[in-house]
């Protein structure tokens, strides 16, 4: 899965002169836990929720503390002053299970996405933690059903049964055929919230594979009979994340 199917597009953002309390109001009417700085079509930083409430908030008027609190001087008083510039970006090519170590490691909850080349910082969309999750989020019946569409696309044995079970997918078929189980393996492991994927190598298949979880010892023979494949493995091509300071402006 990669992140330009999940990413939000376009991504709304702020210029570095917008005041605090504008972003605040963009952040509070759409929801959202960051905005991309964006200047000159070029993406220069990003200011999260708690950089907007950094030194803004006052203690209750029954504080001692307030009285001092409010006669000091705020120095924070637009985007620039409080986004950071060292952003960690994705490209639309990015596989999400990297970009979702990423985030786990920097402890980050958006991740603006650019494009322009290796150096190129120009902003196309933003993925979040939510929309990773609304991608995962989706019933067996709802990924059995793109696994069958995403096999009937390519030319496969046409007695491939599939089942799924909390994101599992089971493909059995009566061939044998080591070469066809992986291609097939691999296009059901490229379904939205495919976790793993089971090849079940049945030599006949007298009843429809839904019927495996019963019908007595027949059943749990054809059931062991199944090899796992494992997890399918994340296709990598090269490393595209990039952690890198933007230019300040």
């Amino acid at each position: 899965m990669l992140v330009r199917t999940v990413m939000s597009s376009p991504a709304v953002s702020v210029a570095p002169d917008v005041s605090i309390a504008a972003a605040a109001r963009a952040l509070a009417e759409h929801g959202f836990t960051a905005l991309p700085v964006v200047q000159d079509g070029q993406l220069v930083g990003i200011v999260t929720d708690i950089d907007l409430l950094d030194g803004r908030v006052r203690h209750d008027v029954r504080s001692p503390v307030l009285a001092a609190e409010l006669a000091m001087d705020v120095v924070a008083r637009t985007v620039a002053d409080v986004m950071a510039g060292d952003v960690l970006v994705a490209v639309l090519a990015t596989d999400v299970a990297d970009l979702v170590e990423a985030m786990r490691a920097r402890r980050v909850r958006s991740v603006p996405v650019v494009a322009g080349g290796a150096r190129g910082r120009e902003l196309v969309g933003i993925v979040t933690r939510g929309d990773v999750l609304a991608a995962i989020a989706r019933t067996d019946e709802q990924i059995a059903r793109d696994v069958r569409d995403r096999l009937s696309r390519y030319p496969l044995p046409d007695r491939c049964h599939v089942e799924v079970h909390d994101g599992v997918v089971t493909l059995a078929d009566a061939f044998g055929d080591e070469t066809l189980r992986h291609i097939a393996a691999m296009l059901a492991g490229s379904v939205r919230g495919v976790i793993g994927v089971r090849i079940a190598a049945l030599p006949d298949l007298p009843e429809p594979v839904d019927q495996l979880g019963s019908g007595g010892a027949d059943a749990r023979d054809r059931r062991n009979a199944a090899t796992a494949v494992g997890s399918v493995g994340k296709i990598r091509s090269s490393p595209i994340l990039a952690r890198s300071p933007l230019p300040s402006r």
